[in-house]
């Protein structure tokens, strides 16, 4: 008996172990863990940036922090889902007519601006006719010149109708015609850019508590957000210009998610602290980083110099030396892993310094008593401007410098802060060379940032690109709905591109990203990582803002 007695005491000991060790490993899995229950509210996201806003209101702003910041204010009528598919947002959802000439949008029934006014079909009209008219210097207008008719159906449905087919039809109506009609209707320009562009009454999961300019952004919740307010208090965005300090500031704990230069990637690995206390994404985005020439400066006028700076540059140095290889080469404005990109064109400009030399000896330069290439006695020099705080542009501009000495070209770089470098010499064109890139996306029009008709201020083709067939190709482009024609149109626009080189492009860079470990919710997909902001959270205990 005593045997039994005993054998029944070893079992229960035994599964009480096996228990205990199931359920420690499940407690480290979270399987237990309170980080794993249900949601808490509270805490702020402290976000490092190296570039402050310009302006919060999307159909004026053309930079990337203004833009980001301002998709937390305001929803679209539209947007794009984590796989990359146009999906509703004000929108509850949207019919395509037969012959692809209309959309009727439905929209969702309360939802309402941060002051209490109900979001209708009235406000996306004020929207589409101001940025339609003459009042309003935006660049993406063109999108919204192409409706024939804008239609009020009812408070929550309107039917926008076009001239004929037009493929980005659906995307465009994201949210840059979405704006609070009973608060500006009767306002001045002047209002509406310096008042409400600073101060602006959204609609999204976040309100613009305040703006320091040079300092600091703060987003607070809103508990009006028709899907249930965020779980987060505050998106907090630090402006902090140089990386390194930056990255100073992820360690000591001033900030939970800032953007890695590749340098800083690698060593946040090696570091055991930062390591177990940050999460490290790395994705692959839609943009490209280029060497853009204002075309109307003398020597960049003939492609021919453009065409032997292209061969003079080393693409896979630049992206050895300046991203650590976390990027590829880029030889056009499309990542390789699109349906429409044109592998030909990676033949077009291959890194032959002796051929760069032959083009420019064609043009009329010569060497130079002084060691530089001249012609008519005027050396071929060129200021290229870059923006502070980003590391592997200024690395990249170090390396052209480089490249280019050695077949006689003089390159002075000039760093330069971010708003400065584009309000002052990218807006108003007084520049000679300047690296910059472009956020692109699942879409291959170019129209914004190639067509002629966007040379003029406040267009995207600052560097004055102009060419009647690539314009035909782009406005084709635009208006033909099946894909294998589209293709063929890309595929020819990407060909005229690498042979004229307005842009030398350089690079299509990999998204580095640290977010503190204490931030749940996050799931990364083809779109990114903060298309759900709203719903990131963190648990009580774990919480570090205990602000309201």
């Amino acid at each position: 008996m005593k045997k039994i007695y005993l054998f029944k005491g070893l079992i229960f000991l035994a599964l009480f172990f096996l228990f205990g060790f199931l359920f420690r490993i499940s407690f480290l899995k979270g399987e237990f863990s309170k980080e794993n229950s249900s949601p808490d509210y509270g805490d702020a996201l402290v976000i490092g940036t190296i570039a402050d806003a310009s302006i919060l209101i999307p159909m004026i702003a053309t930079d990337l922090t203004s833009h980001t910041i301002s998709s937390h204010l305001f929803l679209g009528v539209v947007k794009y889902s984590p796989d990359l598919k146009i999906i509703g947002d004000l929108a509850e959802k949207f019919e395509i007519s037969p012959n692809q000439k209309s959309i009727t949008f439905y929209l969702k029934k309360g939802v309402k601006w941060a002051d209490g006014k109900e979001v209708t079909a009235e406000d996306i009209f004020f929207g589409y006719k101001l940025i339609t008219s003459n009042q309003i210097p935006s660049p993406y207008v063109s999108d919204f010149l192409e409706v024939k008719e804008f239609k009020i159906l009812n408070p929550y449905t309107f039917k926008v109708t076009y001239h004929r087919p037009f493929a980005p039809a659906l995307p465009s109506w994201g949210n840059l015609v979405v704006l609070p009609k009973h608060l500006l209707e009767n306002q001045s320009l002047d209002y509406f850019k310096n008042v409400f562009g600073r101060k602006p009454v959204g609609n999204g999961p976040f309100l613009l508590e305040r703006w320091k300019t040079q300092q600091e952004i703060v987003l607070k919740y809103n508990p009006l957000y028709y899907e249930g307010r965020p779980y987060l208090n505050y998106l907090i965005y630090r402006i902090i210009p140089d990386p390194s300090t930056l990255f100073m500031e992820l360690k000591s704990g001033g900030v939970d998610r800032i953007a890695l230069t590749p340098l800083q990637y690698f060593k946040i690995q090696k570091e055991k602290d930062l390591a177990e206390n940050f999460e490290i994404y790395r994705y692959s985005s839609f943009s490209f980083t280029y060497l853009g020439y204002n075309l109307n400066h003398p020597f960049f006028r003939d492609k021919r110099v453009r065409k032997a700076l292209c061969h003079a540059i080393d693409k896979k140095e630049i992206v050895k030396g300046a991203l650590l290889g976390e990027g590829l080469p880029a030889y056009g404005p499309y990542k390789p892993d699109t349906w429409f990109y044109n592998k030909e064109i990676e033949k077009s400009c291959e890194y032959n310094p002796q051929k760069a030399l032959e083009l420019l000896k064609e043009v009329g330069f010569y060497w130079g008593q002084k060691g530089w290439l001249e012609k008519d006695g005027i050396p071929l020099e060129f200021t290229l401007l870059v923006n502070q705080g980003n590391l592997a542009r200024m690395l990249a501009a170090q390396i052209i410098q480089r490249q280019l000495s050695k077949i006689g070209i003089k390159v002075n770089i000039r760093v330069m802060e971010w708003t400065t470098l584009i309000h002052q010499f990218i807006d108003t064109r007084r520049f000679e060379a300047v690296i910059l890139g472009w956020s692109t996306g699942p879409d291959p029009d170019l129209y914004d940032i190639f067509h002629s008709s966007k040379i003029k201020s406040p267009g995207l083709n600052f560097v004055s690109y102009s060419n009647p067939f690539l314009d035909k190709l782009l406005e084709e482009g635009r208006y033909t709905l099946d894909q294998e024609k589209r293709k063929r149109i890309y595929f020819k626009v990407q060909e005229i591109l690498a042979d004229e080189q307005p842009y030398t492009f350089l690079y299509i860079p990999v998204n580095l990203e640290a977010i503190h470990k204490r931030f749940q919710g996050i799931k990364p997909a083809p779109i990114g990582l903060s298309y759900n902001i709203e719903r990131w959270w963190v648990s009580k205990e774990r919480q570090k803002y205990l602000i309201p």
